[in-house]
């Protein structure tokens, strides 16, 4: 499983997760491209899209990805508040499908 994490999330966050070949926006040179063009470019690089951005869902087309997005609730982007919910992120990665939307955290 390919994940991609979010500009959102900081840089030490994919250390953490233990699924997936882990890439980050910012590795790949993407950082402060739009919403849409960064999903587009990720159905070349992951299975999984990891963000905070919960208006996301709202504002593209989530059911003709071919990855899932997973958006983790949390009450900010720090790592010691991510750590938390560290093991809802990983469930959530292996369960959604393409097409699909899931969120984790609280």
């Amino acid at each position: 499983m390919r994940i991609l994490i979010d500009e959102n999330f900081p840089a030490d966050f994919a250390k953490l997760l233990t699924v997936g070949e882990v890439d980050t926006v910012h590795s790949l040179g993407w950082s402060g491209i739009k919403n849409g063009e960064l999903l587009r470019r990720g159905a070349d690089v992951c299975d999984v899209f990891l963000t905070l951005d919960r208006n996301l869902e709202h504002q593209q087309n989530i059911s003709a990805l071919s990855f899932g997005v997973v958006v983790v609730r949390s009450v900010s982007n720090r790592l010691a508040e991510l750590e938390k919910h560290l093991a809802s992120i990983e469930a959530a990665t292996k369960s959604v499908a393409p097409g699909e939307i899931t969120h984790a955290g609280g």
